[in-house]
């Protein structure tokens, strides 16, 4: 639980410098064949600010929780989700994982049409719903005086930013390459986010607790350094303090129990999703009779 707050700025640092220039290559190229892989590692890239960000939301990037809050609201800025929204939602989603209390458990359901409509829009325009769910849906439930002072800051410092930045590329004629170079990266983590998002827990046993009721996703070693370690979620499940850095160690000492229960561990995202994708929305009847007892993959 030892956080390395050094190692996270220079990481961070190092996935903004890199940001930085994909943007200046995308914004001079003259060719979709630069454009827009330049646009696709700027998503993949949006997901390194993403889960250091989720580190935040645990207090495990810095010492001090304002030193956690102030990087959470600044990294956000960019995107149309408030950090507090999320780390309300977050840390209830850790409270009641897999369970009928979980705010990220909507994969569950009874099957019927709204289910599947909302499952495969996830999938596919699941940042508009996610800016929906944490701009308005959640806050409205849960929110007391405090934190929706501190939602309604967010935005108003959201939308200050891009009031100013659209001013500034109307005024010197370069709007539409400027929405280019935010947007379509946003699209593109959109994407990766909810692949992320559905692997981590679906399919996984229905109220069996945090080790059970997540999924490790061995992957690959590209993944876990640009997400940071996020694929080894079962680990920061059961221990959410322990800092990105840590949790490949912390999988390895788990390992004898994750075994010896079942726990879910597969080898990639693409195939989780796959499977979900041909599957659809969970129930508990469907989820306890496919998976009666959890499977491990080796990887």
């Amino acid at each position: 639980m030892v956080r390395r707050p050094a190692l996270t700025t220079t990481k961070f640092l190092g996935v903004v410098l890199a940001m930085v220039g994909l943007t200046w290559i995308a914004w001079n190229a003259r060719s979709p064949w630069i454009d827009w892989p330049a646009y696709i590692a700027l998503g993949y890239l949006w997901m390194s600010v993403v889960t250091f960000m989720h580190d935040a939301t645990h207090d495990s990037l810095f010492k001090h929780k304002w030193q956690n809050m102030a990087f959470g609201i600044l990294t956000m800025v960019p995107l149309m989700v408030s950090f507090v929204t999320f780390k309300e939602d977050h840390l209830e989603h850790h409270r009641h994982n897999r369970s009928p209390k979980d705010p990220d458990a909507f994969t569950m359901g009874r099957r019927g049409f709204v289910d599947f409509l909302t499952f495969y829009l996830y999938f596919t325009v699941g940042g508009v719903l996610t800016a929906i769910h944490f701009g308005l849906i959640y806050p409205i439930k849960r929110f007391g005086v405090r934190n929706w002072g501190i939602h309604l800051f967010e935005l108003g410092l959201k939308a200050a930013g891009y009031t100013a930045l659209i001013f500034w590329a109307m005024e010197n004629g370069v709007l539409g390459k400027t929405l280019e170079v935010w947007l379509y990266p946003v699209l593109f983590f959109s994407l990766f986010n909810s692949m992320r998002f559905i692997a981590e827990h679906y399919g996984t046993p229905w109220s069996q607790g945090n080790l059970m009721g997540t999924r490790t996703v061995v992957s690959n070693r590209v993944h876990s350094f640009f997400w940071n370690n996020i694929n080894w979620h079962i680990g920061h499940h059961v221990y959410p303090k322990v800092p990105w850095h840590n949790l490949v160690a912390l999988h390895d000492r788990l390992e004898p129990e994750i075994v010896a229960l079942g726990a879910v561990v597969d080898p990639s995202y693409a195939g989780v999703c796959w499977n979900a994708l041909r599957y659809g929305p969970e129930n508990e009847a469907r989820t306890a009779a496919r998976y009666p007892t959890p499977r491990v993959t080796s990887s």
